[in-house]
């Protein structure tokens, strides 16, 4: 089993809904609302797969939003958040080494995003709005 179907299994045991899939690619959105995730991107390129989730996009550049940011990041068990190439979105991105990949390893990874957004919520909304 090549790694991109390995990630799908792996997906769909921890009840995460593939809604979309670019076998091409390597890459699916998959959403889970219970726990709290829509349109999260997990992208098989070889060596690592990455998951990355929109959060918001900023109307300005704010040095307050991006300090917060910075701080929130040391308190996030997996991943962080990050500006994707135009400075303009703000995701937030996990990686993780495809070689040696387990359910355990990527439902680590889900649930820190899952945490992240229960926790934080409200203060991402509001820098949405800034």
């Amino acid at each position: 089993m090549n790694h991109f179907e390995k990630v799908k299994e792996f997906l769909r045991s921890l009840d995460y809904e593939i809604t979309f899939e670019n076998v091409e690619e390597e890459l699916v959105f998959v959403s889970n609302e219970d726990a709290g995730i829509v349109n999260l991107l997990i992208d098989c390129e070889a060596p690592v797969l990455v998951i990355e989730l929109f959060l918001f996009e900023l109307k300005q550049d704010n040095q307050e939003v991006f300090k917060k940011l910075l701080q929130k990041n040391r308190e996030v068990v997996h991943g962080a958040f990050a500006l994707d190439s135009t400075g303009k979105k703000v995701v937030f991105r996990d990686s993780l080494q495809l070689e040696n990949l387990d359910l355990n390893e990527l439902e680590g990874s889900l649930n820190s995003i899952s945490m992240m957004l229960s926790e934080n919520y409200e203060e991402i909304l509001n820098f949405s709005k800034q």
